[in-house]
């Protein structure tokens, strides 16, 4: 039963991250396509960058009794494309947060 503990709490932390993407209206409640092609391709290229390491001998699994045992890949476990959704999204959610700030902090400068 521990071994769905840490992909539990990245889908309780993405979760997370919908409800508040839902009350700011920050990303997939503004416009659902691009905000799921940038996460998409954010989890792409760090998936890449995983695999690359890995074929590098850079990055190496470690065991834990908190994750399923599940991999992608030889040495990529399930719980890494989560983690990395988690990564972009909130990567997102900052990025359009700013950038909403911003533009009303420009907005009462112009006044």
């Amino acid at each position: 039963m521990t071994g769905f503990v840490y992909l539990g709490a990245l889908l309780v932390a993405l979760g997370g991250l919908a409800a508040l993407d839902r009350r700011y209206r920050l990303a997939f409640w503004v416009d659902a396509r691009r905000a799921g092609l940038c996460v998409g391709v954010g989890v792409v290229v760090f998936l890449a960058w995983d695999l690359a390491g890995l074929a590098l001998g850079i990055f190496a699994r470690g065991e834990s009794p908190h994750m399923t045992g599940v991999l992608l890949a030889p040495e990529l476990p399930l719980e890494e494309a989560f983690f990395l959704a988690l990564l972009s999204y909130n990567a997102l959610l900052a990025w359009r947060a700013f950038d909403r700030a911003a533009q009303r902090r420009g907005a009462r400068a112009g006044r």
